[in-house]
């Protein structure tokens, strides 16, 4: 496999991650399916794997430096991506290539729709300046 291709995703998913907060492997992992033909195991493994410093650290710095974290609320995040990641890549190994790349899909058509249609008529969080756990 192509390191320059490696190379090509990781740097269109560090981009659209920082401009969108998305996860990369909303975009890593449907490359490596596409592009690299990994199978879904290994492209959802390989893609935790990448994710672990450049976008968690380096990412949230910038958004750290213009008082754009709320420290509290990633770290109880953090606690859950935690205990959550270890069941579901657990669960995830037991489930076939077709399965697991069906139910990404599914995952990822239900965020767009609710993206697209969805809170039309709920209010704005309060911004970073109203928010009592905003650590600058």
């Amino acid at each position: 496999m192509s390191i320059l291709l490696f190379l090509a995703i990781g740097l269109v998913a560090g981009v659209l991650s920082g401009l969108f907060g998305i996860g990369g492997g909303v975009l890593i992992v449907p490359a490596l399916l596409l592009l690299a033909r990994m199978p879904p195991a290994t492209a959802t493994g390989t893609s935790l794997a990448a994710l672990l410093l450049p976008v968690g650290a380096l990412g949230a710095w910038q958004y750290y430096e213009h008082g754009n974290v709320n420290v509290v609320a990633a770290l109880f995040i953090a606690l859950g991506l935690a205990v959550g990641a270890y069941f579901g890549a657990s669960y995830a190994q037991g489930m076939s290539p077709l399965a697991l790349r069906r139910a990404f899909a599914i995952f990822l058509f239900l965020v767009a729709f609710r993206m697209w249609w969805g809170d039309e008529g709920r209010p704005a969080a309060p911004t970073s300046a109203e928010s009592p756990a905003q650590v600058s």
